[in-house]
């Protein structure tokens, strides 16, 4: 019995780059495309939006002295990468996946309508979102939140290398307490840095729940959509 039905996957740029640290690392790319086209053969409708912080990171840039703007157009491009990288993996492993632009890009990709993103979700294609929001000062996760809205899903996944949300960073502080749930409340009133503001705001004012969970240990995505309690949940 599947629990979530339609779901945003939100994966890092940096995931992708595996222990190169840079760049796209192919077997990375494979395992978690392998772990997606497993959950679309179960009926699971999925839309994708990975960031780029593996090439490029808009904020980075502006420290070392690009325009805000610039920078971010530059970040928003190092998505497109990768999802063409990650499109091309589905395509690889037999999967169906299209691509959706928030701006024109004719060939890269189609421009981003919902009423064409329904229209492959209903034939089990995977849907990739690229290019953020189109516009600078949002953030990736700003983008997956908006999308998720968009396409109704059940719940927004947010696949990082550790398992949950904790009081404080669990790489640096072993004390560190994982949550197993947490209201968007408690999250906001303790400065959980789940995501941006602007992307938590999105999802507390459509009730959307996010999930946060390791994203590397394989059959973590397949145990979440079939209801078992991983990670934390975010919810109302």
């Amino acid at each position: 019995m599947l629990k979530y039905k339609r779901i945003l996957l939100k994966l890092s740029g940096e995931a992708l780059a595996g222990e190169a640290g840079h760049g796209i690392d192919p077997d990375k790319l494979a395992e978690y495309v392998t772990q997606v086209v497993e959950i679309t053969e179960m009926g699971v409708e999925v839309g994708i939006v990975i960031g780029g912080g593996n090439i490029f990171r808009g904020m980075a840039g502006k420290e070392e002295g690009f325009d805000r703007v610039r920078g971010d157009y530059m970040g928003m491009l190092a998505t497109v990468i990768n999802c063409l990288a990650l499109q091309s993996a589905f395509e690889k492993a037999a999967g169906k996946a299209s691509l959706f632009t928030a701006i024109p890009m004719e060939p890269v990709g189609m421009r981003y309508s919902k009423q064409k993103v329904q229209e492959c979700l209903a034939r089990g294609e995977v849907v990739i979102f690229t290019f953020g929001t189109g516009n600078p000062y949002f953030t990736t996760d700003t983008a997956a939140s908006l999308r998720a809205v968009e396409m109704e899903a059940d719940a927004l996944l947010k696949g990082t290398r550790v398992d949950g949300v904790y009081n404080a960073d669990p790489e640096k502080d072993p004390s560190a307490v994982k949550y197993d749930e947490v209201s968007f409340g408690k999250a906001i009133a303790q400065n959980l840095r789940i995501m941006d503001q602007t992307a938590f705001a999105m999802c507390l004012e459509n009730k959307l729940p996010v999930i946060v969970f390791n994203m590397n240990k394989i059959g973590n995505l397949k145990r979440i959509i079939q209801g078992e309690s991983i990670g934390t949940l975010v919810k109302i």
